[in-house]
């Protein structure tokens, strides 16, 4: 089954400049070598949280890539992100087991819960919701993680009861 996500996209504000310094490391450690391109995009990730604009076009001038070749890759490889996310992924199951077991209840309540599509991430920056092929964890249907905590065996609200305890601790 493949779920097809709705995309917001969501511009770098002034007062959040991506900090290219950051990314100085990862260059330095592949700058010069062959088969670059997706472990040079797999550490800014690892460092940004996504991919911003302003680093690609730093990587294509220190590393020779073209910009062309990496959003290729970037946007082929649903590993990266070209857009912001959340402190916490919620990955809402969607393979065979759980979609039988009713996984569309969890993601419609969740939804609704945080106001935000799938694939998006809430204002705040504290969740983002994505719609997943297989978890691997077939007899726990339907199921969820965050993070890497797997809740098993949902319904709607009690999705949502999770998350709003993950929001009450968050604001302790």
């Amino acid at each position: 089954m493949r779920i097809e996500r709705i995309k917001k996209t969501i511009e770098n504000k002034a007062n959040e400049a991506v900090d290219l310094k950051l990314i100085d490391p990862v260059i330095e450690k592949y700058k010069g070598k062959k088969g670059i391109l997706i472990p040079v995009l797999q550490g800014a990730q690892h460092i940004y949280g996504y991919i911003p604009k302003e680093v690609f076009i730093k990587i294509s001038e220190e590393c020779g890539l073209k910009l062309s070749d990496m959003y290729g890759v970037a946007t082929f490889y649903a590993q990266f992100r070209l857009n912001p996310v959340g402190k916490h992924i919620i990955k809402v199951c969607h393979g065979t087991a759980c979609h039988v077991q009713n996984a569309n209840s969890i993601t419609e309540a969740i939804q609704e819960s945080l106001g935000v599509l799938d694939g998006e991430t809430t204002e705040d920056r504290m969740f983002t919701l994505e719609s997943v092929a297989c978890l691997g964890c077939c007899s726990l249907a339907p199921a969820m993680m965050i993070g890497d905590d797997t809740y098993a065996k949902l319904t709607g609200k009690e999705a949502v009861n999770i998350i709003k305890n993950i929001k009450i601790k968050e604001s302790n």
